[in-house]
């Protein structure tokens, strides 16, 4: 062989074996993985074992005694985890029979025995048990509810101090964050389950609450239950589930521990809370209504109700315009302005930017307190 060919076939041996899968370990680890390769990327997940061991402690079960008329629930697609259990094990409660009992669950928030849960489970109880992690188990006095959050305080009186869970920041939830509930599904003790967060500030009837959506499963008994994130901190209190037959189907759910942070003094000191309101309804801007009110976007909140004598009605408020900034901050979202309003001091001057037949008007409200009795005549999100 001539020394050119013998040249030629060393060269493209050498080719050969610098791209052939027997190459060196050290080219093998450098060359890219393939795609669909299991190896390509390595995902650790989340270890709940720590988090149920610290945490199952301070979370409680809680039966209520009601009244069969109080213990009835209108229909609907929006199912609470807690309405009428019947047997564990399947066999419904007769109908007819009085008292009944209502299952939930329930943590605590202070040491003495004050504990967390929702108003639902509570609603119309003649009496109320705590049963702890250990089954001891008390008799426990309601110390407030705030029915528009759906949460409601209780408190025992333990022979000791009682663990406790530490309250978070809701706010700093991420969509697809790693989240734990723990609660007493169909009335099993310290249960644990985990998803992620599916969505945040869901708008789901009240005006003034914002839940969490999460595929973490919560079933009947779950209410009143903790929502944790993995540092072990309150981010939400389990309330609901959609469903058609009571079971869970991956949606679920909870209060913002933030929402609750704001009421929690007032519901210790008064048993309930007074919110801002301005006494009138509003619903939301679509791409056509926009066009109709010679809007440049859907924007603003359009004033769909307003209650005869209340706030808005004395502040030259009607029927028809189009709230484009309350207090200084403009109105994107319709749905917000409630929320807004319920935060205000009572009694507070508050001026009003509206876009009225086309025209840019400024106006002034001063805000009252919320009736405690619902305003059912208003139509859409009233604030």
């Amino acid at each position: 062989m001539s020394n050119s060919k013998r040249y030629l076939f060393l060269l493209m041996t050498g080719l050969l074996l610098a791209f052939s899968p027997g190459c060196t370990q050290s080219d093998t680890q450098n060359a890219p993985r393939a795609a669909g390769n299991p190896r390509a990327r390595t995902v650790s997940l989340p270890n709940f074992v720590s988090l149920a061991k610290d945490l199952q402690p301070a979370v409680v079960s809680i039966s209520a005694v009601i009244s069969a008329s109080d213990s009835e629930h209108q229909e609907g697609s929006l199912r609470e985890p807690g309405e009428g259990m019947g047997d564990l094990f399947g066999s419904p409660l007769p109908e007819g029979l009085s008292p009944q009992r209502s299952l939930g669950s329930g943590f605590v928030i202070d040491a003495q025995g004050v504990i967390l849960t929702n108003a639902h489970v509570i609603e119309g109880a003649k009496k109320i048990t705590v049963r702890l992690s250990d089954k001891r188990e008390y008799e426990a006095d309601v110390v407030g509810k705030d029915p528009h959050i759906d949460i409601a305080l209780i408190k025992i009186a333990p022979s000791e101090s009682l663990p406790t869970l530490k309250l978070g920041n809701s706010d700093a939830l991420e969509v697809g964050e790693w989240v734990m509930a723990v609660g007493s599904p169909f009335g099993l003790d310290s249960s644990v389950s985990s998803g992620i967060v599916s969505a945040k500030g869901r708008h789901l009837g009240d005006a003034y609450d914002r839940p969490i959506q999460t595929d973490a499963n919560l079933n009947p008994g779950n209410s009143g239950g903790p929502l944790i994130n993995l540092e072990g901190e309150v981010v939400g209190v389990s309330k609901a589930v959609v469903s058609q037959g009571g079971g869970n189907l991956g949606i679920g759910f909870a209060t913002p521990i933030n929402l609750i942070r704001e009421v929690l003094p007032e519901l210790q000191s008064r048993g309930k809370v007074t919110r801002a309101w301005a006494g009138l309804a509003v619903q939301e801007i679509t791409p056509a209504l926009a066009e109709t009110l010679g809007l440049e976007k859907p924007a603003g909140a359009l004033v769909a109700g307003i209650v005869r004598g209340g706030p808005a009605e004395r502040g030259g408020v009607k029927i028809g315009d189009v709230i484009t900034e309350l207090d200084g901050k403009k109105v994107t979202d319709a749905l917000e302005l409630p929320l807004w309003i319920s935060r205000m001091p009572i009694d507070k001057r508050v001026p009003l930017k509206i876009r009225r037949e086309r025209q840019e008007i400024r106006l002034d409200l001063t805000v009252a307190a919320l009736p405690e009795e619902p305003l059912r005549s208003l139509a859409g999100k009233s604030g």
